[in-house]
């Protein structure tokens, strides 16, 4: 999943080359590629020569392993006996891999505000494909990924694009929230949005009150650089994303201006409802419960 972080937003084959160094390129021995040990055993620094490793790499590691544990409690060990074998493990399969997606695209969109197809609108064909193993229907499915979809790309990209001239949102969130919709239907897109906003909101208002503001990742500053630049130089595909992307203009200042990614909440809303959707839906009367 490290692998998956740094490299998709870079365009680059998360199969070739085998791991390696990003500071000097060297490749990685199987010894120093241990989840978590080796970043510990090396005290956080690349043996070849000495690059500080980011502390991302042992944060994405542990993830998995508290996800997957997780999973395994939540969803597996609590499947009736009669279960047989390969529906048991189809269903932490499927779910594993979702989370493990999820866990990616987070890190992504925390860095570069941005959410990758291949996970968003891979995990939906993924959800659409496999609605048995959550006992829904395909329509269930159907309907929950259009709702989704719909619930972000209506007032927040078309709306917004109205009323200002441009949208206030990418295409990504709404894609992620389509997502949620194909795995969990409607009940468990409209979780999704609705406890990713409140804490993204909870976040938001905890960096104001720590920093008194909140800053847009390095990573998308640079990437609006460089387009101005090729714009400038005459590059039309420049100048149309420009137009076409919320994060073309810098941020205004004060509160409500600010910009936070909003995918790592939706993946973190997604991963609670995969966890205790069942208990949210007994107990929440406007769900159905």
């Amino acid at each position: 999943m490290n692998v998956v972080v740094y490299r998709l937003p870079r365009e680059m084959s998360v199969v070739r080359p085998g791991s390696h160094c990003p500071a000097c390129g060297a490749g990685v021995t199987p010894l120093d590629n241990v989840p978590l040990v080796s970043w510990l055993l090396l005290a956080g620094r690349a043996r070849c020569c000495g690059a500080r490793i980011s502390a991302r790499y042992p944060a994405v590691e542990l993830l998995g392993g508290v996800v997957a544990l997780a999973i395994v409690e939540a969803l597996f060990r609590t499947l009736p006996p009669e279960t047989s074998a390969m529906r048991a493990a189809a269903i932490f399969l499927a779910n594993f891999a979702l989370a493990m997606a999820l866990v990616a695209a987070a890190f992504i969109d925390a860095a570069h505000m941005y959410l990758p197809d291949v996970i968003t609108i891979g995990g939906t064909i993924f959800g659409l494909a496999t609605p048995g193993l959550r006992n829904l229907t395909w329509f269930d499915s159907l309907t929950g990924a259009a709702i989704g979809f719909i619930g972000v790309w209506l007032p927040l990209v078309v709306g917004y694009r109205a009323l200002r001239g441009r949208p206030g949102m990418g295409l990504g969130d709404a894609k992620l929230l389509m997502l949620a919709g194909a795995w969990y239907g409607w009940r468990g897109a409209v979780f999704v949005l609705f406890g990713g906003a409140l804490q993204a909101s909870l976040v938001a208002a905890l960096l104001m009150l720590v920093h008194g503001k909140i800053e847009e990742p390095e990573a998308v500053r640079e990437d609006r650089e460089e387009l101005h630049r090729a714009a400038l130089a005459g590059d039309e595909d420049a100048r149309n994303a420009l137009r076409a992307d919320p994060l073309a203009t810098a941020p205004a200042e004060g509160f409500m201006a600010a910009r936070l990614p909003f995918g790592p909440f939706l993946c973190l809303g997604i991963i609670e409802w995969m966890l205790a959707g069942q208990w949210i839906t007994e107990r929440v009367t406007w769900l159905g419960g």
